[in-house]
Formats: C-alpha cells, structure tokens, sequence
C-alpha cells in the first residue's frame, strides 16, 4: 500500500505548522557529561596503578634498549682502520730531465735562478717530490757519483737546487736507471768506499732517494741490503730515504741472484702505463694498455704511475685524469704547459686548474690515497653510427675508488664518439653526484649520473653523494 506522505498530520506541528524539534528525544540520563571527581577516583584503584606503572617501566626498558642495541652496533661495525702513510705515499711525484729543464729556463731568462724561481710554484700545484733524471755524467768512466754533468749543471748549482727545494718544501729523487752501479763495487761485490762516500754525499745535501731500474745490477739484495744500512744512518721517521725501482716489464723481476722480491728493500715500484713506443699509439692501443692494468693485480710494493709511452696530444689529459686517480703514487712527467709564465694562454690555464685539482684531491682525500680499486663493466647508450658497434672501437673505462662512506666515480672515454650512461649500468650506483675534475674543466656543481654525456676523449672525476659500499 502506498504511503500516504501528504497526510497533513505527517512531519507537521499543530495548525499545519513546520516541524522545529527533533522526532527522537534522548533521555536526560544518556546526555554526554564528564566524570566528576568521585568517579575518577573511583577508577583509579590500586590494580590500575601498578599497571601503569609497569607499562612505564616497560616503555623506559625498552627504549634504552634500543639506544645501547645501536650504540653497539656502531662500536662493533667494522671500519676501515687507515695505516699512517709515509711521505711518499702521500706525495705527488714531477719527473724532470734535469738538462731538458735548465735549457727551458735559461731562454729569455736570467740563467739557473729562473729554475730556482719554479721550486715554490711547483709546490703551490700540490707536487711533492722531483725525480731529476740525467744528473751525472755517464760518458765518463769510472762513474763519479759526486760530479754533476758539466752539460747539466755544476755540482755547486746542483747542491743550490737541493737547498732551495728543500726550502720550497719539495723532496728531491735522483734517477740512477741504467747507470752503470756495477763498477763502484769491489771486487768481492760489495759496496767499495767510493761508493759510501757518494751515498753520504747526497743523503747529507738533503737527497731523499735514488731510482733504480729492475735490470741494473745495483738490483740485487746484497747491494739493496748494503744500501739500507747507509740510508738508516740519515732516515728518520719523518725524513726516510727511498730506494724506488722502475719496472720495465710487464712484471716485475725478481732481485738479481733471487727467486723473488724482498718487499722489505724496495720502497716504490714505479710502472708505465703505455708501453715504449718510437710513435704515438692510438686510441685503441692505449685502451687496451689501460685496461690490462687495470685488470692485473702487482705485488704488494707500494705502486707509482707513470705515463711511460707515447700517446697523441688528445688523449694527454684523459692520461693525467688516470695516473692521478690510480692507487699509488703519481710520477708526472715534465711538461710545459706547466711551467710559471707571465702570460698563460686559455689552454696553458686549463692544464694548470687540472693537474692543481687532481694533485689536491690526491693528497686530501682518502679514498683516492688508499681506497679500495673496483674495475666497473661498463655500458653506453649511443646512436646506431656509434664507433663503438665496432670490435676495433676504443672501449669506455670505469672504475671507483672507495673509503668507508666516500667513494670517487672515474670515467674514460677513449672514443671519438660522444657516448651517454645507460640507466641500466651499475644500477647499485646513486644518481646523484657532484663533478671534482674533467679534463675540459668546464663541469661544475652537482649532477645526475645518468644524465651525462662523454665527450670523445674525455676523462671525468664525480664525488658520489649516497653512502653505500660498492665494494
């Protein structure tokens, strides 16, 4: 039956008037009101306080819990514990053909004081050590270790160079590679006085060590052992003297009338990067020098870098980038582009920003003086013209230097095509990172990873900011 809604009774008041109350009227006693003082005392028995109580208690138990849980976690985490690292190790290395040097400031200038002038700017790049290479006289015979070659400079000069560097706050090396050591031993093949004295010579002028070459005969253990109980008479711990070695083989040899390496007698080892050529390699042939050291594990001699060969002018600073970022010490060849000149020209002044970011870096930052070394694989994404579709293409090289939480992406780009960072490669990586060096210098601030793009032949440094292990 249908309702009757317009019945004048229905939802009206007397005489037809609207409705102004509600249909359904509460009772007094269900009305909100607040508990009064009776009842809540009422509630608050003995039962309830205790429970209270022990729920506070538990509250407090458990949150200084949680804050020694994390304490110990922290204390117990393992870290990273950094050996103190010796003055060579933290020193960033300037090789100079002594003669080639002097030649290149005496034009236009005012004679040997031009290359004392260079001492301080030299330390104000962040170099530490000079390595002077053809310092004696190797025509003459027998071999006279206290005599400078008269071509180079004279011996007072030379002790006048030892001094100034010394000042400048600059180590001094002399290169003794393919010198002929073996006629300043007597005939029962040690040490004869002649040569003690000329040991005594240098280390008392303030020389900090001496190169050798893996093929001299001074390469032996009898004379490295002969040589360290000289050295410990002038070293102290914070002026040790060095014995460094240069590698000329892909491996190290072993000491002459030894099957292996006394890591205890050398020092450093000092190895090249490109192997001797008379011409300039191509891309791909120092990519793939690169890369097979990248991927070969040396002995545990400290290491130090060298270019070593040679490459074209393009790849010079992609180059520098690598020996600067590599563990080990730096061994940086002698280059104009770095010499103190009135007037610097735009390159002249984007080499110097370079190298002075890099060696800072080097000598600051710990992931780059002892961090770990991972090889990254690498992936790009290119355009189908890409010169990297060919197996002859130069490879991209990359790799990360990592210290606890702080960890160093480098980028290599041998190539001659731009080539951008897939999104899928190393996804463990963060996105976010903040540019340290390039070899254009011209990348500033912070960037998206994965929004880069490789210039051909160009070499960059990125800081990452998320602190993962990726190692």
């Amino acid at each position: 039956m249908p309702v009757n809604a317009g019945h004048v009774g229905y939802g009206s008041g007397p005489s037809g008037a609207s409705e102004t109350c509600p249909l359904l009227i509460p009772e007094p006693d269900s009305l909100w009101r607040p508990m009064t003082r009776e009842e809540l005392e009422a509630a608050d028995g003995p039962g309830w306080r205790k429970v209270r109580c022990y729920l506070v208690l538990l509250f407090w138990l458990a949150w200084v819990t949680i804050l020694a849980t994390s304490i110990a976690i922290i204390i117990k985490s393992p870290r990273p514990v950094a050996t103190p690292l010796k003055w060579w190790q933290e020193s960033v290395f300037y090789q100079l053909q002594a003669d080639q040097w002097t030649e290149a400031q005496t034009e236009g200038s005012e004679g040997m004081c031009a290359m004392h002038e260079q001492l301080p700017y030299l330390r104000s790049l962040g170099i530490g050590a000079l390595i002077l290479k053809g310092v004696f006289d190797v025509e003459v015979f027998p071999l006279n270790l206290t005599a400078a070659d008269k071509n180079f400079a004279p011996l007072a000069w030379m002790q006048h160079l030892l001094s100034e560097s010394h000042k400048a706050g600059l180590k001094t090396v002399l290169d003794l590679c393919k010198l002929d050591l073996l006629a300043l031993q007597d005939v029962t093949g040690n040490l004869s006085a002649t040569t003690q004295r000329a040991l005594h010579f240098w280390l008392e002028k303030g020389v900090a060590g001496f190169v050798i070459c893996d093929t001299d005969a001074a390469y032996s253990e009898k004379t490295l052992l002969e040589w360290r109980r000289v050295f410990g008479e002038f070293s102290s711990p914070e002026e040790e003297r060095i014995i460094v070695v240069k590698q000329t083989a892909d491996v190290l040899r072993p000491l002459n009338g030894s099957s292996q390496v006394n890591i205890t007698l050398v020092d450093m080892v000092m190895r090249s990067i490109l192997p001797h050529s008379h011409h300039p390699l191509f891309a791909q042939e120092v990519a793939g020098a690169v890369e097979r050291h990248l991927q070969t594990r040396g002995d545990n001699i400290w290491p130090s870098w060298t270019v070593g060969g040679n490459a074209s002018q393009e790849l010079k600073k992609l180059l520098l980038v690598l020996t600067m970022t590599l563990p080990g010490s730096p061994a940086i060849q002698y280059d104009k582009d770095m010499e103190k000149t009135k007037e610097k020209g735009k390159m002249n002044r984007a080499a110097l920003q370079l190298f002075s970011s890099l060696s800072f870096s080097k000598t600051r930052e710990e992931a780059l003086q002892y961090g770990s070394f991972t090889l990254l694989p690498f992936n790009t994404s290119s355009s189908s013209n890409s010169s990297l579709s060919s197996p002859l293409s130069p490879p991209i090289l990359a790799f990360l230097r990592s210290w606890d939480c702080v960890h160093f992406l480098v980028l290599l780009n041998f190539g001659f095509q731009p080539q951008s960072l897939d999104p899928a490669w190393a996804s463990s990586l963060p996105d976010a990172g903040l540019f340290v060096a390039s070899t254009g210098m011209d990348r500033f601030g912070s960037t998206s990873l994965y929004s880069l793009r490789l210039q051909p032949h160009e070499a960059i440094v990125i800081k990452l900011f998320e602190a993962q292990n990726y190692s």
